[in-house]
């Protein structure tokens, strides 16, 4: 099993739920974390925006200029099945690469939306900064309290009660914890 932020036996243990609930809906909300969480991490990650295909050659296209190098292996998701995955770069332009797929037919260049993304190696491991593992647990918390007892909201910006506890504020309430490690272009705007 691949590390995770947040475990089904940590959150049990934080929540003191024991076994009253079944994994998969402990796990739903452990995943939710880390999925809000590694949303706004540094990964080295570039927006796939459009590709096409040539035989078992596809072309990724990208929204800024990338640093991939021939012979590199990426990892792809949300490009479409024929193109997730890890893949080695066979060519690099400036906003584009070429990777061999699995697709068989020819595709004419067209968006991909949302966008897909491509990752290249990261050089840490997020599972093992305590920081990071406790904010997720945080978020974890407030989503099974939210999911418990919808009505316990949280605090609005301006200090007044809101009904809504994963709100605006969820993210600002461990964003300290966070500092150090979120990603430069999503503080942007």
């Amino acid at each position: 099993m691949a590390a995770t932020y947040v475990t089904v036996a940590e959150l049990r243990t934080n929540l003191g739920i024991g076994t009253l609930y079944s994994d998969s809906v402990v796990e739903e909300v452990c995943q939710s974390a880390e999925d809000i969480i590694k949303a706004k991490l540094w990964f080295n990650k570039y927006n796939i925006i459009a590709h096409e295909n040539t035989g078992t050659t596809g072309t990724l296209y990208f929204d800024k200029l990338t640093d991939f190098y021939v012979g590199q292996t990426i990892h792809v998701e949300n490009a479409g099945s024929h193109y997730n995955g890890n893949k080695t770069i066979t060519e690099v332009g400036d906003y584009y690469i070429k990777v061999t797929t699995s697709h068989l037919a020819d595709s004419p260049k067209h968006n991909v939306i949302p966008y897909g993304q491509a990752y290249a190696e990261t050089y840490v491991d997020y599972v093992d900064i305590p920081a990071v593992r406790e904010a997720a647990m945080m978020i974890a918390v407030d989503i099974w309290q939210a999911r418990q007892m919808s009505s316990t909201g949280g605090i609005s910006p301006d200090y007044q009660p809101s009904p809504y506890r994963l709100g605006n504020t969820l993210l600002a309430r461990v964003r300290g914890m966070l500092a150090d490690y979120l990603d430069p272009g999503g503080l942007v705007g």
